[in-house]
């Protein structure tokens, strides 16, 4: 193929992408609030005429307006666009999910012979009370500092010297357009009360760059551990100067772990603490940045058990294969607003918690420390984590 087909090519090839690409918007933007509307004004309610026209403009303009806040708040790095298009994404979110619930229980209405406009009503009355009072609740959820979640892991390569060792994991930390300074200090004041040895990062730390965030990050500098704080970076990192993240992480103290280990030794025994970058990253076009076992635990002692920090769990196929001993991974947040989690477990092999995945090798997956987007946590707890490891004897 000569340069003059190929840069012709590329157009047509692009063409059909974006048609693509518009069509699968307008049916999910269509889905998500034509549910909700049809639920709230246009099924046997019988509204006043005035009312269910002005529902519908009402809804017409949140629809058109949406794609403009979100491409202006998450692609121009508009903060106060981002704030608008994120809680309006988990508003229609919520009010979707009870509108389809809702039509389902107007069938058993239905069934029950209760006629319109009563059934209608009672479903639109039960629709806006539940998901008002959901959005009340997962808003305060996610914006509370989140609560220590204690686990016990058995390692049986530890040795006895770690046993006991104390790890603090948080993740997905996701300081972005809201201002959550007084979170960030609340986080680290847990931390710190949580005598930790290792204080991990595994991820997603903002959404934005080091300038745009610089205060909501600053009191990861006071955390306190006794033998290490790592971090390794998640997918947003990839979109928000990732580079910048890695160098500040260092000038704040933390071991940026980007395909590297460090060894943690307690009375005579050893742990090796490695990170990979996540597996997004070779798509970065940041040269050196990719998820590298082999490069990871390059010169590490193979007879010693490796605490493996890695984004996503999906990540958990290559610790297998390097015969990792546990990794801990954030990334799903747990799902964060029900039912989202099924979703979120086509793509991933856990959603939270510890399982395993090998003789050897097992998975603790946190379900965050923040949040990402939608200001809301429904049935999808926050949590700083505290693992503590055991040795098999």
């Amino acid at each position: 193929m000569s340069v003059d087909e190929a840069v012709e090519t590329e157009p047509r090839r692009r063409g059909p992408r974006v048609a693509r690409f518009g069509v699968i918007l307008f049916v999910v933007l269509g889905l998500l609030f034509g549910v909700p509307l049809v639920t709230l004004f246009w099924s046997g309610n019988d509204w006043p005429g005035l009312v269910a026209a002005a529902g519908t403009l009402l809804f017409v303009a949140v629809v058109a307006l949406f794609p403009w806040l979100m491409f202006r708040g998450h692609g121009g790095h508009s903060d106060p666009a981002a704030r608008i298009a994120d809680t309006l994404l988990g508003v229609i979110w919520v009010l979707f999910t009870w509108s389809v619930l809702g039509q389902l229980f107007e069938l058993a209405l239905l069934a029950a012979g209760v006629a319109d406009p009563l059934r209608s009503r009672v479903v639109t009355g039960l629709v806006l009370v539940v998901s008002t009072g959901l959005l009340l609740w997962g808003h305060r959820e996610a914006m509370r500092v989140s609560r220590v979640r204690e686990v016990e892991v058995t390692l049986p390569r530890l040795g006895r010297g770690l046993d006991g060792l104390r790890v603090v994991l948080i993740t997905d930390t996701h300081y972005g357009p809201i201002d959550r300074a007084a979170w960030s200090r609340g986080v680290t004041e847990v931390i710190n009360s949580l005598d930790a040895d290792i204080v991990a990062h595994t991820g997603d730390i903002a959404d934005g760059t080091v300038e745009q965030r610089l205060e909501m990050a600053a009191p990861l500098a006071d955390v306190r551990a006794r033998h290490a704080r790592v971090y390794v970076t998640g997918n947003h990192e990839y979109h928000s100067g990732a580079l910048g993240w890695v160098e500040h992480m260092e000038n704040l103290g933390w071991e940026t772990l980007h395909n590297r280990h460090v060894v943690v030794t307690r009375d005579g025994d050893s742990l090796v603490v490695a990170g990979v970058d996540d597996r997004t990253a070779g798509g970065s076009g940041l040269p050196g940045h990719r998820t590298d076992h082999e490069a990871a635990l390059a010169g590490a002692d193979p007879s010693l058990p490796v605490l493996l920090l890695a984004h996503q769990p999906q990540q958990i196929k290559d610790a297998v294969a390097h015969g990792i001993d546990l990794q801990l991974s954030g990334h799903t947040h747990g799902g964060q607003m029900w039912p989202f989690h099924y979703l979120v477990r086509t793509d991933q092999p856990a959603l939270q918690g510890l399982s395993r995945h090998s003789e050897r090798t097992q998975l603790y997956t946190s379900r965050g420390t923040g949040f990402w987007g939608p200001p809301f946590r429904i049935f999808a707890p926050s949590e700083i984590t505290l693992l503590t490891l055991r040795s098999a004897s």
